[in-house]
């Protein structure tokens, strides 16, 4: 019997297979890769992948979907299933001594915010990741500084990531098709930040007041935080909103607010 895709799991499953292909031409899976798909659904993306590396690991929280994945993959190569909540799960502990991941899947639209701030955290031991989402999701994420797009996720994605929007992708690739149009994005972690940030914990803390209120100026939003001099010394004018600051800007204002 066929799998009824679940709302509450966010499930919309890719069937296009020329999509299919250009996903997996730009990931470009080589053999012997760390690979980790997050959502595998159906196996659309997983079988190729699969054939291509000989072994990957899959997370997936809808547990109907489990044996029809391992019988799908049998004789294809080693596929090594998480029944997991992606959003909990320790990634880094899925790597093969000190070979570094490569993430890809087609993300829960309802999760994906998290989900790409939990991978934030656990970066230093990803090599890339290769991501299908809402495409205005994938648009705030590569957003500069002065844009409507621009916010939060731009600022902290950027400092850790080299962000590279490769293609759209249409509601008719999915099965049921989304409300929405969807987009494929890459994530490369950076070794070096392009700014310097002396506590990276608190330069996330002031990102996360600044957007607080989009509406509102600096000084209004970081009141209790960063008085208006101290903003005035970064040599950033208090009057102006979070989304005219680029990154260069924050890591001053960061850096001047913590000093």
């Amino acid at each position: 019997m066929a799998h009824t895709p679940r709302k509450r799991f966010g499930q919309n499953f890719l069937h296009d297979r020329g999509v299919i292909e250009r996903i997996v031409a730009a990931i470009d899976p080589r053999p012997g890769q760390d690979i980790v798909e997050i959502g595998p659904g159906q196996g659309a993306i997983t079988l190729p992948l699969l054939a291509a590396c000989g072994r990957l690991q899959a997370v997936e929280l809808d547990r109907d979907l489990l044996e029809p994945l391992r019988a799908a993959a049998a004789g294809a190569g080693e596929l090594i299933l998480h029944s997991r909540d992606a959003l909990r799960l320790d990634f880094c502990a899925l790597r093969r001594g000190d070979e570094r991941l490569r993430i890809v899947g087609n993300l829960p639209y309802n999760i994906s915010t998290p989900l790409l701030f939990h991978l934030l955290e656990q970066a230093t031991c990803i090599a890339d990741m290769h991501f299908m989402l809402q495409k205005e999701v994938v648009e705030r994420m590569a957003a500069a500084a002065g844009s409507e797009a621009y916010g939060r996720l731009s600022v902290m994605l950027q400092y850790r990531c080299a962000v590279t929007p490769l293609f759209n992708i249409g509601p008719g690739a999915f099965r049921p098709p989304p409300k929405v149009e969807s987009a494929f994005v890459r994530l490369v972690p950076r070794a070096v930040p392009p700014v310097a940030v002396r506590d990276e914990q608190r330069f996330a803390a002031l990102v996360r007041q600044a957007f607080s209120q989009r509406r509102k100026t600096l000084r209004n939003t970081l009141k209790g935080m960063v008085d208006a001099e101290a903003i005035a010394a970064a040599g950033i004018d208090p009057q102006i909103r979070a989304e005219q600051l680029d990154l260069a800007a924050f890591a001053r204002l960061a850096n001047a607010a913590f000093s």
